[in-house]
């Protein structure tokens, strides 16, 4: 059963692509039969399934997807091959483009720029470019590995199916690459990120 439609009305993108506003067409989750939501490309931009929505003056495009409960809202722009799923939301003017995925209960907000092969999943909170790092190109399969934020202020590793904090990677890491140069690498980024996202204030505060 469809749960939305695209009216006439519509903005066109900088590609020049019309993305058309859509309607609820029935009442799901938070959302109205007759509400008007944000702007799509095509139907296959958002689920019929589940309660996820586009709303406000957010826009998704291209080969993107809106799905589960997700929700994109504000001035937010979902584009590429992006995925929005679960629980997730992408609000303010967050953008979320390329092949990166944002699910579980992550929140991506503010002025944050979500591209390439980013995973932002789980507690995951990132409300700006300072909230979280992509590192490509390591491991066996050169994937890519993120780095974030999350509500509770613990920074957390999405890399392949692996999900978890600073402690558990470094674990699972030896685990699966001994001592090898993979291992290594892997250890290195890690300390790396560690202190990319430690407090400043607090170093200084420790050195004094």
């Amino acid at each position: 059963m469809k749960k939305f439609e695209l009216i006439s009305e519509f903005v066109t993108n900088v590609f020049g692509k019309k993305l058309f506003r859509i309607k609820a067409l029935v009442s799901f989750g938070d959302v109205s039969a007759g509400e008007l939501g944000g702007f799509v490309e095509k139907e296959e931009n958002l689920s019929n399934n589940g309660n996820a929505w586009v709303s406000g003056n957010a826009r998704v495009s291209g080969d993107a997807r809106v799905s589960g409960d997700a929700l994109v809202s504000g001035n937010a722009r979902v584009s590429g091959n992006a995925r929005v799923s679960g629980n997730a939301w992408v609000s303010g003017n967050a953008l979320v483009s390329g092949d990166a995925r944002v699910s579980g209960d992550a929140l991506v907000s503010g002025n944050a720029r979500v591209s390439g092969n980013a995973r932002v999943s789980g507690n995951a909170q990132v409300s700006g470019d300072a909230d979280f790092s992509v590192v490509t190109g390591f491991g066996r399969c050169f994937r890519a590995t993120t780095f974030f934020r999350c509500k509770d202020k613990i920074l957390r590793v999405q890399c392949g199916c692996f999900y978890g904090d600073l402690a558990k990677f470094r674990e699972i890491v030896k685990k699966t690459h001994g001592d090898s140069k993979y291992a290594k690498e892997y250890l290195a980024i890690a300390d790396l990120m560690e202190l990319h996202f430690s407090d400043e204030e607090e170093n200084q505060e420790a050195d004094k």
